[in-house]
């Protein structure tokens, strides 16, 4: 005779384990490389404090992150109301399921060879007052926006990024997103930012690069089309007037793990 609990497990509760196991790993890989893995994370860190806090009895401590959580529950869908909509799109499309896809390109690559391309990419445009719009991913991913345009999957390369902006070519109206050492996709959609505080000499183009560093860690290229000014935006604030050495010492600051972070980044550019 088998223990009660052995002979409770038949053949069904193999299916039923591996059904629930494959999609927990589905979704899993549909939501990697998108913010909902920054929030779950964040999820994480309040579950452990919730758990120590118990442990230790920090009846104080505990008390407060019980309301917090009561909260997170009401916000919970509003929270993640881009990735539930996705996700019942791609549902309503029978694409949840389907295999995973390939890489688009590696993820942690380092970006020092990138940058003298962006920059060389940016002169030009400049020089021919070319509008552009050049989004480098950075830890959150941006997948909502790569999947708004056409996939590339190409090295990154100045006079790539110079043709994809040329006027009246199918992708220039739009950003190219940068991730890793690739150019993942061009032709993306971008939502704008909501800061009513914003200059009016700020066109749709700016708005649209500092509305993903609101939502996102990316690091944002604009060059603007009428007057060939380059800006660059981080952390939802706008860097312009700057030129080509100044870019590049900026994107090293930002882009090269060792060279700084934006917070540097915006002290250095204050002292200037």
């Amino acid at each position: 005779m088998f223990p009660p609990v052995l002979e409770s497990f038949n053949f069904m509760t193999v299916i039923d384990i591996l059904v629930v196991a494959y999609i927990i790993y589905r979704l899993t890989m549909f939501i990697k490389g998108t913010r909902a893995v920054q929030l779950l994370k964040g999820f994480g860190v309040l579950i452990i404090a919730s758990y120590l806090s118990e442990a230790l009895n920090l009846t104080t401590l505990s008390w407060t992150l019980k309301q917090a959580w009561t909260a997170l529950l009401v916000a919970l869908p509003v929270v993640f109301q881009p990735e539930l909509r996705r996700t019942l799109e791609q549902l309503g499309r029978g694409k949840l399921f389907q295999g995973p896809l390939r890489p688009l390109m590696p993820g942690d690559e380092e970006h020092g060879w990138i940058i003298p391309e962006i920059v060389r990419a940016v002169g030009v445009l400049v020089k021919n007052k070319i509008g552009a719009l050049i989004v480098i991913e950075r830890q959150t991913g941006v997948n909502e926006v790569i999947e708004t345009g056409t996939l590339l999957d190409a090295k990154v390369s100045g006079d790539l990024l110079v043709n994809i902006f040329i006027p009246k070519t199918p992708l220039h109206d739009g950003a190219a997103v940068i991730r890793g050492g690739r150019i993942a996709a061009a032709g993306c959609y971008l939502t704008l930012t909501d800061n009513p505080h914003l200059s009016r000499d700020l066109g749709t183009r700016h708005r649209a690069g500092i509305g993903i560093t609101e939502q996102t860690d990316a690091v944002v290229v604009i060059v603007s089309e009428e007057t060939g000014v380059i800006s660059l935006a981080v952390e939802g604030r706008i860097s312009r007037f700057l030129d080509e050495p100044t870019l590049r010492v900026s994107l090293e600051e930002l882009l090269q793990p060792k060279a700084g972070t934006a917070r540097q980044f915006w002290q250095w550019r204050n002292s200037q």
